[in-house]
């Protein structure tokens, strides 16, 4: 297939759609599929991954122009992203007009996909899939043997809404708790005073560097499809989530879910950390989830 995809995969440390991106042209081009950004080549899929330009240039408007005088292209649209995750406005409501015009959803989560159709999704032909990880990189490894117990948790984004308030408070926990410690990976807001502070890595250098820790907390709040929940699971770490943490919820587990801060206290407090359940995928069986879905909209299998 040529598939039109409306992103660029970039270097370095980026949110976790910037990985979906890079496997997706990776993967996809293994399988034998054409993948480029701009509407040099004739196209059998255009892949959103944001209804919005971005750094190809090529919004929603742009694809169903293209689908005005190529009619038997698909357009796929990839959601990740609502008002929810970052108190934003506007976000949902644009979406739910682009399913109206859009060809067949993905889903990074069942509660995102749920999240969406309460609201009234148009789309019909709609599936779930989960990102996957590098599970080279994501993996367990040598812990810190420093007699204590090392919390960590790791985010690209510092939107308040990431759970800085839980954050703030293991802040001021480890600093009247001497047997543990709390490390944050990635961008802050420069409130920790007790915190040790690792500046945002990624690929080997971030697997390596969240494997050495006993336990994980994200305090991340309506979080549609958390990498950094699979990436902790995928390294073997315990990992307790808020209980309005969306998608982090189906992946840690019901049982891995706090209701406040005095909640978790308590579990830290209690060391009887348990392993979560949820089996992490590689990035090359999650997009040949994608590869299965596209040739099924390509070749009208679900109408």
């Amino acid at each position: 297939m040529n598939i039109l995809l409306n992103r660029i995969p970039v270097d370095g440390p980026w949110g976790g759609g910037n990985l979906l991106v890079r496997a997706f042209c990776d993967n996809m081009s293994n399988l034998g599929h054409n993948i480029f950004h701009d509407f040099s080549k004739e196209s059998d899929i255009i892949m959103l991954q944001d209804p919005r330009p971005g750094n190809t240039g090529i919004s929603i408007n742009d694809a169903l122009k293209y689908k005005h005088e190529n009619p038997d292209v698909k357009i796929i649209q990839r959601i990740n992203e609502c008002d929810a995750r970052k108190n934003t406005t506007g976000v949902d409501q644009m979406l739910q007009e682009c399913s109206k015009l859009i060809d067949a959803t993905i889903f990074v989560s069942e509660w995102m996909k749920n999240y969406h159709l309460e609201k009234g999704w148009q789309c019909k032909l709609n599936t779930v899939i989960h990102n996957g990880v590098d599970l080279e990189h994501f993996k367990e490894n040598k812990k810190n043997r420093n007699g204590k117990v090392n919390i960590v948790t790791h985010h690209w984004s510092d939107n308040i809404m990431k759970g800085f308030d839980i954050y703030e408070k293991l802040d001021e926990f480890v600093k009247h708790n001497d047997e543990y410690t709390f490390t944050y990976i990635g961008r802050h807001r420069n409130t920790f005073k007790n915190t040790n502070i690792v500046q945002p890595l990624f690929g080997q250098d971030l697997g390596k560097e969240l494997s050495k820790y006993d336990v994980y907390v994200s305090a991340s709040r309506f979080d549609p499809g958390p990498n950094h929940i699979l990436e902790s699971i995928a390294c073997n770490l315990p990992t307790y989530v808020h209980k309005d943490g969306g998608g982090c919820i189906e992946f840690s587990g019901d049982d891995h879910v706090f209701d406040d801060y005095d909640a978790l206290e308590k579990i830290l407090m209690g060391k009887d950390f348990k392993h979560n359940e949820f089996k992490v995928s590689s990035w090359e069986k999650c997009i040949a989830q994608f590869d299965k879905f596209l040739n099924e909209v390509k070749n009208n299998e679900h109408s």
